[in-house]
């Protein structure tokens, strides 16, 4: 029996800031990170069987990170470890406006050094998953994107659905343009695409959703959408059409969005596992929608993601308040 989903990208450490300490210098507490196990470790928390491919350092970061991730119930099989290339870091600093800035240290990191004997020896995990998620960020050195590929010729190959997140980060790309022609790659060949208000602007120069998604589903004819809004909310197009539209929960607790993304594609792959690609409607997706921002919500409210996912109960319980309220 496969893997109801296996990832493939980075797993890293996010550093994010914990104030000062008593002489004044900033402070960061090492949380686990990465988004496609970040999507993982929601998933595994709402019962579903995961898998993660991807590398880390051989050092005790990377020992860190394995250890972490394991816990939340993610088979590491496909975990590699490189002897000669350190864990990737990333340092994430708030801005006061809420959004967040990036400073990575991976120049290399070990996740680009995956390649594609690597994934070529986890043929079967991948031809024997429901869904195959992916991202760009493993498309930024030209040996780990080959690898990428070769994983998605392996899924395509075997029909399972692949799941693709834009997720991106400017300080990793040499330029837009390679930014671009990656992103532009995964919407070839994805069934299942979470993309961000920010990146539909990036690929269509529209900051108008509908019409934005309205090109890319033309252009890549992709079934099943979702846009992610930020604090407004969601959006869900199927077969070309917006099907259901759930507005954000403004949560009084949140403290930052790291992971707030990847919880809410965690959450709506869970429901393509529950109903499908075929024969979605309204009511399911705003079911899909409702529940994706409502745990999203939820992560804005703790530090991390990976470690601190919240479980089915919580999110379900989230829910039921919000709606007396």
């Amino acid at each position: 029996m496969g893997k109801d989903v296996v990832a493939l990208g980075e797993l890293l450490v996010d550093f994010i800031s914990e104030g000062t300490g008593p002489q004044g210098n900033p402070l960061f507490e090492a949380n686990p990170g990465g988004a496609p196990c970040n999507v993982l470790a929601l998933l595994s928390k709402h019962g579903r069987d995961v898998a993660f491919i991807g590398k880390v350092g051989d050092d005790f970061l990377g020992s860190m990170l394995a250890e972490k991730a394991a816990a939340q119930g993610i088979d590491l099989q496909g975990l590699f470890r490189d002897p000669a290339v350190p864990t990737t870091l990333a340092f994430v600093h708030k801005k006061e406006n809420g959004d967040r800035d990036f400073s990575f240290y991976r120049n290399p990191g070990a996740d680009v050094m995956l390649t594609a004997a690597e994934v070529e020896s986890c043929r079967e995990l991948i031809a024997s998953a429901r869904i195959f998620h992916f991202g760009t960020l493993s498309m930024t050195e030209q040996g780990c994107y080959e690898a990428t590929k070769l994983a998605v010729d392996i899924a395509k190959g075997a029909g399972v659905i692949c799941s693709f997140d834009p997720n991106y980060r400017e300080p990793l790309w040499k330029s837009r343009e390679d930014a671009l022609a990656a992103i532009r790659y995964g919407l070839s060949v994805c069934d299942v695409l979470k993309i961000s208000d920010n990146e539909i602007e990036l690929l269509t120069g529209t900051q108008d959703i509908d019409e934005g998604i309205g090109r890319i589903v033309s252009e890549y004819n992709i079934p099943l959408v979702f846009a992610t809004l930020g604090p407004d909310g969601s959006r869900a197009y199927y077969r070309g059409k917006c099907a259901a539209v759930h507005p954000g929960f403004r949560n009084p607790d949140t403290i930052e969005t790291t992971g707030a993304g990847d919880t809410f594609c965690g959450s709506a792959l869970g429901f393509v596992l529950k109903y499908g690609l075929d024969g979605l409607d309204a009511d399911k997706l705003a079911e899909t929608l409702e529940f994706a921002n409502a745990a999203a919500s939820v992560i804005t409210t703790r530090k991390g993601a990976l470690a601190v996912m919240p479980p089915l109960s919580e999110v379900e319980e989230y829910l039921r308040i919000r709606k007396q309220g």
